[in-house]
């Protein structure tokens, strides 16, 4: 080690200047350990169970889609510099969900991110090695997609819309309050939704209630038979279970209880932005917002097995006030209060 004073200070020497980096460099490893590699571009695949691809990568995207790429833009991925983000949706034509999984294989991407069970499920059939985020998933545990909330068992993990059953009594209950003369309500569902742990919670919040339910069933898109029921049994309000093509078909449930004058009940928001009247369920964009977090963490090398699949943590109740005046109701104080957002 070599050093001395000059008229000018003190002149280290090259092995002292080697040390000093070094202390400077070895209490910062951890962290460049975990920074992204310079120069790389990163390859994430976005797919939706329903909408329209053209929606997705156009100039005004539905809100879930801005939270997702501004959470990644906060944790450093941007478009056209470190990250090609493939956008694709099914369109609620769930068979072509194979389709499009192939094509993003091919494209050899990086990270699979799914919005519905219909693609997640084609993903995870489709590949074992390519990481599959779930930003929404309904019953990922009871339909296969992962082993356990806690360890995915496999190569897909992420976020599900499940809260537990008590969410779609509450739902029922809004329902309640603010329609309170309905009596006979038709839940638009699947049979697996009726006979779920959900489903049965929400027949035991009718009969607290003192509400007569009937299962409007529907298989995969097709809803003739369930509308041409609630018309036959007199219903007079809809309860729009939570589910994939519930979802992927949401205006078609909203045109049918427009046109019989129905007050309706849904779990998403984006129903109510579409002109149903209310909806109460978990925030769906937050979910895509938390689901960037996962890409991050797999880009950067974490192990499926230590990411759990998490829950909702946020619940909104959305409520649309031009429905609710065509509809002729004056929605309750006690309801306006609780809403998160009035719809105008």
């Amino acid at each position: 080690m070599r050093f001395r004073i000059s008229k000018f200070g003190l002149r280290i020497g090259p092995t002292l200047v080697f040390i000093a980096a070094l202390a400077f460099i070895v209490p910062l490893a951890p962290f460049l350990a975990n920074a992204q590699q310079p120069g790389k571009i990163y390859r994430v695949g976005f797919v939706m169970s329903s909408g329209l691809t053209s929606e997705l990568a156009g100039p005004d995207p539905p809100l879930y889609m801005r939270a997702f790429v501004h959470a990644l833009r906060d944790l450093g991925y941007m478009e056209g510099r470190n990250l090609v983000l493939e956008r694709r949706s099914a369109g609620g034509r769930f068979e072509r969900a194979p389709e499009i999984i192939a094509e993003l294989l091919r494209l050899k991407v990086d990270v699979i991110v799914t919005g519905g069970n219909p693609v997640a499920r084609a993903a995870k059939e489709m590949t074992t090695s390519i990481p599959i985020v779930m930003a929404t998933s309904a019953n990922p545990v009871e339909t296969g997609l992962v082993a356990s909330l806690a360890r995915s068992g496999g190569n897909v993990t992420g976020l599900t819309l499940d809260t537990g059953p008590e969410v779609n009594g509450k739902r029922l209950e809004l329902l309640k309050e603010t329609v309170p003369n309905i009596s006979r309500v038709a839940v638009i569902g699947s049979k697996e939704d009726w006979e779920s742990p959900k489903g049965k919670n929400t027949q035991a919040a009718a009969r607290a209630l003192g509400l007569t339910l009937l299962l409007a069933e529907h298989k995969a898109n097709d809803y003739p038979p369930a509308f041409a029921l609630v018309t036959r049994e007199r219903a007079d309000a809809i309860f729009a279970s939570l589910s994939g093509p519930n979802y992927a078909n949401r205006r078609l449930i909203i045109e049918f209880a427009a046109k019989r004058h129905l007050p309706a009940s849904y779990a998403f928001r984006e129903s109510v932005e579409d002109g149903g009247l209310m909806s109460y369920g978990p925030s769906v964009v937050d979910l895509f917002h938390r689901g960037a977090a996962y890409v991050d963490k797999i880009l950067k090398g974490a192990k499926l097995a230590d990411l759990r699949v998490e829950q909702p943590t946020k619940f909104e109740l959305v409520i649309n006030l031009k429905t609710a005046k065509a509809l002729g109701l004056k929605i309750p104080e006690s309801v306006l209060v609780r809403a998160d957002e009035l719809i105008q």
